[in-house]
């Protein structure tokens, strides 16, 4: 008698709100959701251990308006003064209602709908506020704003997780985990669930609920999906870094949603970062760390000359920098310092290589703060093949050669580069004429950013070796553009009408409306708009039931 073929059971889960995703949006509808007394099924792609997706490991800076904070440092910030600044960065369109009405959300309730919701919750904040993304002529954040949660984005994610099950008090949580949505079920003018797959078993999975809420992320996890939208105007590098992750490819966005007559926007509009380097050990193709670069190293191309006329300064405007690295004839660029600047002013984003905020370890912060964190320099001299150290430019640039098979940096070169700039120096500190130098000098009025950046002096001088080169190339890392959504998280079609029982949240509603942030963000804008965009859509959602 022949054997029977094993048939795979359909499993099926029933609730009242489904949300595609466990990032940190995700996690925030599911516990507001719970909270109304409904039913969630959370499906996640990922292992139970990464359940909180990219904000698990991310540093935690938040741009947040008008908070008791910013009022001890006496920054009389508003949500006009915000609007302004986001509106003129971010070069949004005034025809683009649904981007430009979510700007305004944000800045009008980034205080209470976040900074004290989560101040509520238990999470805390550094007591400094820092600037960033100043503009490359003022117009940016025209005041700090960025404010660092203490225990970085991993500390607020597993304490929202812990509230999410905590909420859970009657069975009404069900978490899916290693399961993949692959399309959405639409019956009677609205959508009514979505089928899966468990890709541990390859199960089919049938997940019926009236509201379906999409959290998946971005596109910028594929490189496939960020060259298709890549604005063809803007210079593309010919290999980049991964600091997105694989499962944000866009599946679920110009598949499932698009099937369902949902709108995606500015798909090409990305937050990227210029700054990136192989992780010493990638948990997968192309992973990518994101350096903070610091401000006082010199940004040389490939052959070791420095990138001018206007030098390459980290902390005014990204999208800049990112345009500037992505035209350069080869896809990496170097950063030349030494040891005395790397201690004060390197530093990787993310929780993984920030333990002292991570585990809370203020004493230990303290003192690597003021007296430089050589830890993390030896770490990343013994770990990354990247980052290269030697007693002499000469040496260097033979180093420099030896990482990319090739003779582009002339040891002659490299040794003008650096004379150049220490040039600045030789008649007193009062005769410089240099752009890199007055942005150090502006930045350093502001407390946080004096104790992070070095007073300017020479590359060469002395005691301040051995010298650095880190070679970096440009590293994905968010979609600014998304799902058209409203001011309910609302999912809307061609006609600007919502598609019943569809919403977007976090990344993948570009943070709101399809592209809040425009072509810029003013940094820190991602984790609250992911908490306001979850937070609307579960008020409203619940408000219907």
């Amino acid at each position: 008698m022949p054997a029977l073929t094993p048939t795979l059971v359909q499993i099926h889960h029933a609730s009242d709100v489904l949300v595609v995703g466990g990032g940190l949006a995700g996690i925030v509808t599911a516990l507001e959701a719970l909270r109304a007394g409904q039913r969630v099924t959370l499906v996640d792609r990922d292992t139970p251990e990464r359940l909180g997706g990219l904000a698990l490991w991310a540093f935690g800076g938040m741009a947040l308006v008008g908070t008791p904070l910013q009022a001890r440092m006496k920054i009389p910030d508003t949500p006009e003064v915000a609007l302004r600044d986001w509106l003129r960065f971010g070069e949004l369109d005034p025809a683009d209602a649904h981007a430009v009405q979510w700007a305004r959300h944000y800045v009008e309730h980034s205080r209470a709908r976040v900074y004290d919701w989560l101040i509520g919750q238990g999470v805390r904040f550094m007591p400094a506020v820092n600037w960033v993304e100043r503009g490359r002529h003022g117009d940016g954040n025209s005041l700090p704003r960025y404010h660092v949660v203490w225990g970085t984005a991993r500390a607020l994610t597993r304490r929202l997780i812990t509230l999410m099950r905590e909420a859970d008090t009657g069975g009404h949580l069900t978490v899916l985990h290693r399961h993949r949505v692959t399309a959405l079920d639409h019956q009677g003018g609205r959508v009514c669930g979505a089928s899966g797959v468990d890709e541990a078993t390859g199960r089919e999975v049938r997940l019926s609920a009236p509201v379906v809420v999409l959290a998946m992320g971005g596109i910028n996890g594929s490189h496939e999906q960020v060259r298709a939208h890549w604005p063809r105007q803007r210079p593309l590098p010919a290999a980049m870094l991964n600091g997105a992750h694989p499962y944000a490819d866009g599946r679920l966005h110009h598949h499932a949603a698009s099937a369902l007559g949902a709108q995606i926007t500015h798909a090409g509009e990305m937050w990227n970062y210029a700054a990136g380097f192989p992780h010493p050990f990638p948990q997968f193709e192309g992973h990518g760390l994101s350096a903070i670069p610091c401000k006082s190293a010199l940004w040389l191309d490939h052959r070791g000359v420095r990138i001018g006329p206007e030098p390459l300064v980290t902390g005014f405007d990204t999208h800049w920098l990112c345009q500037r690295v992505a035209a350069q004839p080869k896809p990496w660029t170097w950063h030349l310092l030494n040891w005395r600047i790397a201690a004060r002013e390197f530093a990787i984003s993310g929780a993984e290589h920030n333990p002292r905020i991570r585990d809370r370890q203020f004493p230990a912060f303290l003192k690597e703060t003021l007296l430089g964190n050589h830890r993390l320099v030896r770490q990343m001299q013994r770990e990354c093949r990247d980052f290269l150290v030697d007693d002499t430019l000469a040496g260097l640039a033979a180093r420099m050669n030896a990482l990319t098979a090739s003779h582009d940096v002339d040891p002659a070169v490299l040794q003008a580069t650096a004379d150049a700039f220490d040039a600045n120096f030789a008649n007193g500190r009062q005769l410089h004429n240099d752009d890199q130098i007055r942005r150090i000098l502006h930045a350093r009025q502001w407390g946080p950013d004096r104790l992070r950046t070095c007073a300017p002096a020479p590359l060469q001088r002395r005691g301040a070796g051995p010298y650095i080169a880190i070679r970096m190339q440009l590293i994905t890392r968010k979609s600014l553009g998304g799902l058209q959504t409203d001011l309910d998280s609302r999912v809307l079609d061609a006609h600007g009408q919502p598609i019943a029982g569809l919403y977007g949240v976090g990344e993948a509603a570009g943070f709101g409306g399809g592209g809040a942030n425009g072509k810029r963000s003013l940094e820190g804008t991602f984790l609250p708009g992911c908490i306001l965009t979850a937070r609307a859509a579960a008020r409203s959602f619940a408000g219907a039931r």
